[in-house]
């Protein structure tokens, strides 16, 4: 019985190992919890270095880095006040002085990671946020905010305040070489019993003849996640535009097509009518956070990927993952462990998952609950490009050229030219090289073979005295990892 249960665990453990070759794998690196406030610029860049570089070990391939908290910045802006979060005072100047979003930037591509700017959209006050910069705009524009539970939100039925989050998202497209630009679950404010919206006269001079006010406010909504999405390809059409939406659309006793759960619900509690918007394309990924447990009585994992899974697949689709929360509960069939491995398995059936990102990048970081090695030695052990995004463009770049291994001071060098491309979406930023043994099936799309993604011209071979044959295959990638033919080379190791 012994032999047969560890059988069964090691052939559990093999099912979830099998690894996409296409995969987003991202990390939310949050400022609103206060984690860098005040910590000096060489303290915090430290600190930042020391989780990269742990995430990219974890298998990481994607950054989600919060730059806007609350109408402020975590970057040279003209537009918005440096954030109380990154100085510990609003509109105070780092010193000594960098950006935070330019410095992250280079340090993710370095590691090969897209760098993913996270933005909220309304809300211009934190709780604890006291004091606002002079040209904060609740100061210089007060009639465009409204208060609620000591939070202040700009208003989403007024229009200027559409515009002005697309002008500070077209700011940051068009000034820093992000891979994409994301907002999390804050439109209009999660609900407050005796809490009341105070949005009558907005209602009244742009109702447009909508009858219910709920509707109008989704309508307010849907406005700027068009509008929002127009701009940012409009600037660079290449940038991804991500949304994390609540983990609940709508439960089933509110409409036929809801998810078996009894919650709060993003298209009739925030007014975010998120289906809408994949349907409509006015997004490029969908990350829902499902942060509940498998099992959970009023929203259950297993019920909510299943529905998100069957629903949301007009544009790809991550889950977020709560790692505290599925290290904390165990697995229902095997209570000796936690929840990270059925999750995996869930995840590896679900045929329209693309990818996780993890909530949060500290928890990883820190293994909490041995995850970050779980990821490291099974799950994203080997590279993953990102998933494909032919809806933006399905263009290629041309092969590499002149692909020849050369013996230098530093070893057995394996090099390329790039290819040459005159738009954005033929021209290489990155390479793939794949590994073959002699005999084996040339084949690129097993993902245990991929050995590198670089934006080098070069890698470094693994010499061991020149005696075994080698297929080495090197594929060019543009902004959005389409990948171009292969050039293949034999080497001797």
């Amino acid at each position: 019985m012994k032999n047969l249960l560890l059988l069964l665990a090691l052939l559990l453990t093999t099912s979830v190992s099998a690894q996409q070759k296409r995969e987003f794998r991202g990390a939310w690196i949050q400022c609103v919890n206060g984690q860098f406030q005040g910590m000096g610029t060489e303290k915090m860049q430290q600190t930042l270095l020391y989780q990269l570089d742990e995430l990219r070990k974890d298998g990481v391939n994607a950054i989600i880095f919060q730059v806007r908290p609350e109408c402020d910045a975590l970057y040279q802006s003209s537009l918005e006040p440096w954030s109380r979060f990154l100085t510990g005072q609003q509109g105070k100047v780092p010193s000594p002085y960098w950006d935070p979003l330019q410095w992250m930037i280079e340090q993710c591509h370095q590691r090969g990671m897209e760098l993913h700017a996270w933005i909220n959209p309304y809300r211009a006050k934190t709780k604890g946020t006291t004091m606002l910069a002079s040209n904060h705009v609740g100061v210089a524009h007060p009639e465009r905010c409204f208060s609620y539970d000591d939070l202040l939100i700009l208003n989403p039925g007024i229009p200027e305040n559409r515009d002005y989050i697309c002008q500070v998202a077209k700011d940051i497209v068009s000034r820093y070489d992000i891979d994409g630009i994301h907002m999390d679950d804050y439109f209009y404010p999660y609900p407050v019993a005796g809490q009341v919206i105070p949005d009558d006269q907005q209602y009244r001079m742009y109702s447009n003849g909508i009858k219910d006010r709920g509707d109008w406010r989704r309508y307010n909504v849907n406005l700027f996640i068009k509008q929002f999405y127009e701009t940012v390809h409009a600037t660079k059409p290449w940038v991804k535009v991500g949304i994390s939406p609540f983990g609940i659309y709508r439960n089933k006793k509110s409409s036929d097509i809801g998810s078996n759960t009894n919650g709060l619900q993003n298209y009739d509690d925030l007014y975010a009518d998120v289906l809408l918007w994949i349907n409509n394309g006015w997004l490029d990924y969908c990350v829902p956070q499902i942060y509940w447990e498998i099992g959970n009585k009023a929203a259950d994992y297993d019920t909510l990927i299943r529905w998100w899974n069957q629903h949301a697949s007009g544009r790809p689709l991550y889950i977020g993952e709560d790692i505290e929360r599925t290290v904390k509960y165990a697995d229902p069939q095997n209570p000796n462990q936690n929840q990270q491995s059925a999750k995996q398995r869930l995840h590896q059936l679900m045929n329209k998952v693309k990818g996780t990102v993890l909530w949060y990048a500290k928890a990883a970081v820190d293994n909490t609950g041995n995850y970050a090695t779980m990821l490291r030695n099974n799950y994203w052990c080997y590279p993953a490009m990102q998933p494909q995004m032919s809806f933006i463009s399905n263009k290629a770049p041309k092969k590499p050229r002149k692909v020849k291994p050369v013996w230098t001071s530093d070893g057995y060098i394996l090099f390329w030219t790039a290819p040459k491309g005159k738009q954005w979406d033929e021209v290489a930023t990155q390479y793939a090289v794949y590994r073959f043994e002699k005999g084996e099936k040339v084949n690129t799309n097993d993902p245990s073979k991929l050995m590198a993604i670089t934006s080098n011209t070069y890698l470094k071979l693994p010499y061991k005295g020149g005696h075994q044959k080698y297929t080495y295959v090197v594929t060019a990638l543009n902004r959005l990892h389409t990948e171009s033919k292969m050039v293949k080379k034999t080497v001797k190791l």
